[in-house]
């Protein structure tokens, strides 16, 4: 999508002049990786730089997004859209920032929150105490001057429309303003005040009854903050999809296309649940926690290796025609591609400790590599266990040269370029921000 010239009925937003620093400006530092290697540019001290890589080809290059942002999924969508080449202004209390900054202390020396690295690069921070009534004005005034084309909050239920900020009360003087509210169960209902957190909300959804083992009584939370990404990427494409309705009403500057869009965590959830829903359409029995083997196929998931050291093997089984290789090519064994036990999936499934155990008297003399090359010849689906080391040293990205860097004020740290993105020139990979690091030049800007 980068660097096209859009042609009829293709998304072509109304641009406006992008944001030129003054010289208060903090210097944002990009690194871009070649074609060949993972060599990246040496972090420069923070100064003004005269010229910054063209971002004009960027298809939100020119759109501006204010949030009044915290924890992960509001932060993942506006780092997203930031990626596009959007202008994101992130508002935080003055002193601690988002309260994400004091997750933890991963990353560099004194580390900073491996949560808000992730989730925070190309963003400009403005701190601002709503609390104050001048600093609501500027937030305020920042809307209205620059002005905003997207408004992202997701603060405690009720906060953004005790400041002023509903979309009810800013679309009387910004049409065209698209106001994205992100919020644990929605703007309505009997759950609208509740709050809500990434645990609780796949908790509410359900994902916690087919989590954990085959035993049921130990439900395992996912662990990442599955229900906080669910949110941040559905606001991110609708905010997209608000967008384009505004362009084909005459954009920002036609006199509206502005909307509101309410975004439940809840409801993203569940969507993501839709499978296991359907598995228990009309009172039937929802599948049952298997650890990390596959409730309704098998086999598919983890088996134990012994020779050479052992391992664990991930393997998936999807068809009867693979289940046939898997017993002539893999185990060694074509008869078994013919018991009567294991005849189907559903015989498999019915049958799998059976079979479990077979698949493991078959492993137990052979190391995981050896296992994993007979799968890879007999074209059967498998995978290594990878702990985050493995991931970090993982040689398809490295083939792929997936990896560049971006800066941060403990100096650079690696970043995975955005899935879609086939080099670092298509996106856009600034640095994390200081609490506060924008303040002086945004005010500029505004004339404070």
């Amino acid at each position: 999508m980068a660097g096209r010239v859009p042609r009829s009925g293709q998304l072509l937003l109304r641009r406006r002049p992008a944001f030129a620093p003054t010289t208060a400006t903090v210097a944002r530092r990009a690194f871009y990786v070649s074609a060949r290697n993972l060599t990246a540019s040496p972090a420069s001290p923070p100064t003004n730089h005269s010229s910054k890589p063209d971002r004009t080809h960027l298809p939100l290059h020119g759109i501006t997004v204010v949030s009044l942002e915290q924890a992960i999924a509001a932060p993942f969508c506006t780092r997203q859209l930031a990626d596009l080449g959007a202008r994101v202004i992130k508002v935080e209390r003055p002193g601690g920032g988002d309260f994400a900054r004091s997750y933890d202390s991963r990353v560099g020396s004194p580390g900073l929150s491996s949560h808000f690295v992730w989730a925070n690069r190309s963003k400009e921070s403005l701190a601002l105490d709503l609390k104050q009534p001048k600093d609501l004005s500027i937030l305020k005034r920042l809307i209205a001057r620059l002005p905003a084309d997207v408004l992202v909050q997701n603060l405690a239920p009720g906060a953004a429309d005790r400041l002023g900020l509903s979309y009810e009360t800013l679309r009387r003087d910004h049409p065209g303003l698209i106001v994205c509210d992100i919020s644990g169960y929605g703007a309505s209902g009997p759950y609208r005040d509740k709050k809500a957190y990434d645990l609780l909300i796949q908790s509410e959804a359900g994902l916690l009854s087919t989590t954990g083992g085959a035993d049921g009584r130990s439900p395992a939370k996912v662990g990442i903050s599955i229900a906080d990404i669910a949110s941040g990427m559905y606001a991110q494409t609708s905010i997209m999809g608000a967008l384009m309705r505004r362009d084909k009403m005459g954009g920002r500057d036609g006199g509206g296309g502005g909307c509101r869009i309410d975004i439940s965590m809840l409801e993203a959830m569940v969507e993501w649940m839709s499978f296991p829903l359907y598995y228990a359409y009309q009172g039937q029995p929802g599948p049952r926690p298997m650890g990390a083997s596959h409730a309704a196929i098998y086999p598919y998931g983890p088996f134990e290796t012994g020779g050479g050291g052992g391992g664990t093997v991930m393997l998936g089984v999807q068809n009867e025609r693979e289940w046939t290789r898997l017993c002539a090519e893999v185990l060694q064994d074509a008869a078994l591609a013919t018991d009567v036990r294991f005849a189907t999936n559903t015989q498999r499934v019915e049958n799998r400790e059976a079979l479990r155990r077979i698949l493991l008297a078959a492993f137990a003399q052979l190391s995981a590599e050896e296992v994993i090359a007979r799968l890879d010849a007999a074209g059967i689906a498998n995978a290594k266990v990878n702990d985050m080391q493995g991931v970090w040293e993982h040689p398809q990205l490295k083939a792929r040269c997936r990896w560049t860097e971006v800066g941060t004020s403990q100096g650079p740290v690696p970043a995975l370029l955005p899935p879609g993105v086939s080099n670092a020139g298509e996106t856009k990979m600034d640095e994390v921000p200081s609490v506060g690091q924008h303040n002086e030049a945004i005010l500029n800007e505004l004339g404070l």
